[in-house]
């Protein structure tokens, strides 16, 4: 009797396992997207800076209710949407040719970013100056590659003071500029190595690394006062000569500058009050030289995250921007996103300016 016992207790076992194995072997199949929904371990408050903390989940449909009549399904796209950055303009609209390029790029990390050939795409581009984000290099610990860049013997560098690895901003120039300033001149903002200002002759270039409101917005309080902060700096310079912003100013604007607004209401990047900081400062007297040229051109992003494969999918944000001052749209030739470019979570931006 114990032996048939156990034979039926086997008998209804192993269908349940096949059951399960079967079960395992069809979300192994699948890829990546069974693990998607799962939670993303969290960061300590003052870590929360880096760019993956933006979203990459794509729009997803809703789901039927159970019993529904469902609609007919809607033809899938074969492959996603890629931007194509269209020829160079190399002229304003009043027919003068190019005076100054500035090229920009979020690096995520200075010195992987040279291993991984960062500096071979500078040299092709060669922008008359150069300015990069998110370094996370102190000065004393750059690589040689940087230091020994004779086509910009100007270079200029700002790290977070107490924080090593951190943030920080770099500014390279081929023409010397009159002054370099760092910082803001508030220390509550000065401390993290976010901004460098050249001036020359007849502008300023700002180069800027905006703090990131971070996961769970966290830091979104901190986050207004440095726009409040950054707002009133920026309309200082201004007052006394035009200006090109340029960097990771860690807001998509609109909802044309991200992939899917809908499902990022509520993250860092696209809360309302980010974005209406971004355009509280266009109102200061400021242009976003991008949206200026190209108002409704889509699938234009700067920054994909490492995971789910987002970049070949372009799942992504535009996060990188030109701002020049209303008054240069006159000399503003063109503003281009680099989408091709490889090294980095980003992709460089370039502007070209007649002045």
């Amino acid at each position: 009797g114990v032996y048939h016992a156990r034979r039926a207790m086997i008998g209804q076992a192993v269908p349940r396992i096949l059951l399960f194995a079967a079960r395992r072997c069809r979300l192994l199949s699948a890829g990546p997207s069974w693990w998607r929904e799962m939670p993303k371990r969290g960061k300590k408050a003052e870590d929360v800076d880096s760019a993956d903390e933006f979203e990459a989940t794509e729009p997803g449909a809703k789901k039927s209710k159970k019993g529904a009549a469902k609609g007919p399904k809607e033809k899938v796209a074969e492959g996603p949407i890629l931007y194509q950055d269209p020829p160079d303009k190399l002229t304003s609209p009043g027919g003068q040719k190019y005076t100054l390029k500035v090229t920009s790029w979020n690096v995520d990390g200075l010195r992987a970013w040279v291993k991984k050939k960062g500096l071979e795409w500078v040299r092709e581009e060669d922008p008359d100056v150069l300015c990069l984000q998110e370094t996370k290099c102190a000065e004393k610990l750059l690589p040689p590659e940087m230091r020994e860049m004779p086509e910009y013997p100007h270079k200029y560098w700002a790290c977070a003071g107490a924080k090593e690895g951190y943030s920080g901003v770099a500014l390279l120039c081929k023409t010397e500029p009159l002054s370099i300033t760092y910082g803001i001149g508030e220390e509550e903002h000065d401390q993290e190595g976010r901004v460098i200002t050249a001036e020359f002759p007849s502008h300023f270039v700002v180069t800027a690394y905006v703090p990131n409101a971070g996961r769970g917005l966290v830091r979104l309080e901190y986050r207004q006062r440095w726009d409040a902060a950054f707002r009133a700096y920026l309309r200082g310079l201004d007052a006394r000569k035009p200006l090109v912003l340029c960097g990771d100013l860690n807001v998509a604007h609109a909802e044309i500058d991200l992939k899917n607004p809908k499902g990022n209401k509520k993250s860092a990047g696209f809360t309302p009050e980010e974005r209406q900081g971004f355009g509280e400062l266009l109102a200061a007297g400021f242009a976003d030289s991008f949206r200026h040229l190209y108002p409704d051109t889509p699938h234009a992003y700067t920054f994909w995250t490492y995971m789910m494969n987002a970049r070949a999918k372009n799942v992504g944000w535009r996060l990188d921007y030109f701002l020049v001052s209303t008054r240069l749209l006159g000399a503003l030739c063109d503003s281009k996103i680099r989408s091709q470019a490889m090294g980095s979570d980003h992709c460089p931006v370039t502007l070209y300016m007649s002045l």
